[in-house]
């Protein structure tokens, strides 16, 4: 029996769907029946029940975004890092293997060559970064599981979200058996207020910067087949390999979707952060290529991003 954690949430009704088509048998557990978040009655219902593998997507985004975190910063912390902890010592204690849903945003930028070696590039909205990416895309490359996270508490700026997901990451590397399985902006073809490309199609003006995605779906199904493949414990990126910019994402939807508007960008960061947002933004690419040696598979982003697109089910 399998037991997965935070099953109400975007992603964990994601991974309820899945285990449901793969008929697998699993608990959904609700803090209204055991308050999970506890360290003792966490315990105490995990010696009871022994579920063979724990998944792990409760924590704490915000509503409606990141931005609330910043004013919620006791139960993003609890919720993101503390409680990671607690639950990995307790499956530690009881050897109960889990698996943990992290997220891409504890970094920032991508690793460019512009010409003397390989550098981070934090500030990916730059006209030389951009004119890699147009002419020479082998020159930019991911950031791995090897690499230490930059938008975090320890490399700042960074959002106090980013910065709570970093430190569960640390909180939990290492302790029992365990996956870290990091997330990149989710979207599927499901309209929905936490959906990448319900979100970009309603904002009024729309970020252009580059980025991995994870379609979620495809998420959820190479999270669980990392368990039951019996791949390796340790980190994955889990997004679909490649990265896209918000204009050609926009350029898909106006193609595909054929909305009657057209959509604005903002001029550049200042105005971005004066008028769109409170906590600074992760923007970032990462390397999916430790999770396809692994033997784990996902569609590459532009495919999974057009197919997403022509099966588009609104609201």
């Amino acid at each position: 029996m399998l037991l997965l954690l935070g099953a109400t949430g975007y992603i964990g009704q994601a991974f309820q769907t899945e285990l449901t088509r793969r008929g697998e048998r699993f608990v959904a557990l609700s803090r209204s029946q055991v308050d999970y978040t506890r360290f003792q009655p966490l315990y105490e219902y995990l010696k009871a029940n022994r579920p063979s593998f724990v998944v792990n997507a409760a924590g704490y985004t915000g509503k409606p975004n990141v931005d609330a975190c910043e004013s919620a910063k006791a139960d993003t912390l609890q919720g993101n890092t503390l409680f990671p902890q607690a639950l990995a010592h307790a499956c530690a204690a009881l050897d109960i293997p889990f698996g943990h849903v992290s997220s891409g945003c504890i970094f920032a930028g991508a690793w460019v060559d512009y010409g003397n070696g390989w550098v981070v590039e934090k500030d990916m909205t730059k006209p030389e970064f951009k004119a890699i990416a147009a002419n020479s895309p082998e020159k930019i490359r991911g950031f791995d599981e090897c690499m230490i996270p930059n938008f975090s508490f320890r490399d700042q700026p960074c959002s106090f979200y980013s910065g709570t997901k970093a430190l569960g990451e640390e909180a939990i590397e290492g302790v029992g058996q365990n996956y870290i399985w990091r997330l990149r902006i989710p979207f599927d073809e499901f309209d929905n207020h936490r959906n990448y490309l319900s979100k970009i199609q309603r904002y009024a003006k729309v970020y252009n910067n580059f980025n991995s995605l994870s379609h979620r779906s495809d998420y959820v199904k190479a999270c669980l087949d990392c368990w039951f493949q019996k791949v390796p414990f340790g980190i994955y990126n889990v997004t679909n390999p490649g990265y896209v910019s918000t204009a050609e994402v926009l350029e898909m939807i106006k193609d595909i979707l054929k909305p009657a508007r057209e959509f604005e960008f903002w001029e550049n960061d200042d105005e971005f952060y004066t008028t769109g947002a409170v906590a600074a933004r992760s923007n970032c690419i990462m390397d999916s290529g430790k999770l396809i040696e692994a033997g784990v598979e996902m569609r590459p982003v532009i495919e999974a991003l057009k197919t997403t697109l022509n099966e588009w089910k609104p609201e």
